[in-house]
């Protein structure tokens, strides 16, 4: 979506929505500190690599909606279905994808956008660290405003936390 509406305009856009997203830039670099280093996505890549379907059962059942994390309540359903979408896509896109949204850098892209944008985050957030992304995009926005999750909100809040996030994209 940043990189659509800094390319493609604003024209039909009136407002947007960035959930738990990689922007500004998820790698860690000398100007981008916080960012996860590079050894971290070259890691997803040897996994996707080794086993594509162990990857696509490990990522969901664990850090992706959090449910390594004392008290969260895994669903065997959402991972499942999880697991099928990652099988039905090819591996070599998979790994060129991990590159594209870990190394892609969109600070410009945010500073384009003019339209008020809600950057929905969690600071429990285990696959986009908190402090990387959602705060950094909302400053880097002309007018951004940043909505902060905590109690658990992993990754995939969208999924686990349909209620709240719905609710909240309602109000914007």
């Amino acid at each position: 979506m940043v990189r659509f509406l800094a390319r493609h305009g604003e024209s039909r856009a009136s407002k947007a929505a960035v959930i738990s997203a990689v922007p500004p830039l998820m790698v860690q670099t000398e100007a981008n500190p916080e960012g996860l280093p590079k050894s971290v996505f070259d890691g997803l890549q040897a996994q996707l690599a080794a086993n594509r379907s162990e990857f696509y059962r490990a990522l969901p059942s664990g850090p992706f909606y959090n449910f390594d994390k004392p008290g969260v309540e895994s669903s065997e359903a959402i991972i499942e279905n999880w697991w099928r979408q990652g099988m039905m896509g090819d591996a070599l896109p998979h790994c060129d994808g991990i590159v594209a949204f870990s190394q892609t850098d969109f600070t410009e892209d945010l500073k384009k956008i003019t339209v008020p944008t809600l950057v929905m985050h969690s600071v429990d957030d285990q696959i986009v660290p908190y402090v990387a992304a959602g705060p950094k995009s909302a400053e880097l926005l002309q007018n951004g405003t940043l909505k902060t999750y905590r109690d658990n909100f992993p990754h995939g809040m969208p999924t686990t936390h349909a209620d709240v996030i719905n609710a909240d994209l309602a109000s914007l």
